[in-house]
């Protein structure tokens, strides 16, 4: 069972940015949701990769910022370019592979091989985040370019 789970406060629309990411991630799926005596939705639990949320509809009173993001792993080039665009749709793409969705929620598409290339050899582990602060989405052709001194 999660011990932990992340709570993310909307102002009115939970609903609409739960439908959004699982539109992202199609394998997520909703979970319960609980309700107000008016029968509008106070909270809506979901699951994307095996992480459980709750989106609750709080009111305009809390803002998300940047200090907290989620990092969606990619295994190749194609899921971190849908994962941008599809994130990304309607928010700011930022340098690193950061953007901000519509909803104001941070995000980090990052390649697998990040990890790797900042074990070992420290001056090619240089090359590849010079590299990376220079670009918007991660490619990953070019970091490996990098990393090998290409």
């Amino acid at each position: 069972m999660q011990q932990i789970t992340p709570f993310l406060w909307f102002d009115s629309n939970a609903e609409q940015a739960v439908d959004f990411y699982l539109s992202a991630f199609p394998e997520g799926k909703k979970l319960e949701r609980m309700t107000g005596p008016d029968g509008k939705v106070i909270t809506q639990a979901f699951s994307i990769r095996g992480t459980n949320f709750t989106a609750m509809n709080g009111g305009p009173h809390v803002r998300f910022n940047e200090s907290i993001s989620f990092v969606v792993s990619c295994k190749d080039q194609q899921e971190v370019d849908y994962y941008w665009e599809k994130l990304g749709e309607g928010g700011r793409y930022s340098m690193c592979g950061w953007l901000t969705d519509r909803f104001g929620i941070s995000w980090q598409i990052t390649p697998d091989i990040i990890p790797q290339v900042y074990l070992g050899d420290p001056e090619a582990a240089k090359r590849t985040f010079d590299a990376m602060m220079q670009m918007q989405k991660l490619d990953i052709s070019a970091l490996q370019a990098a990393y090998d001194g290409k």
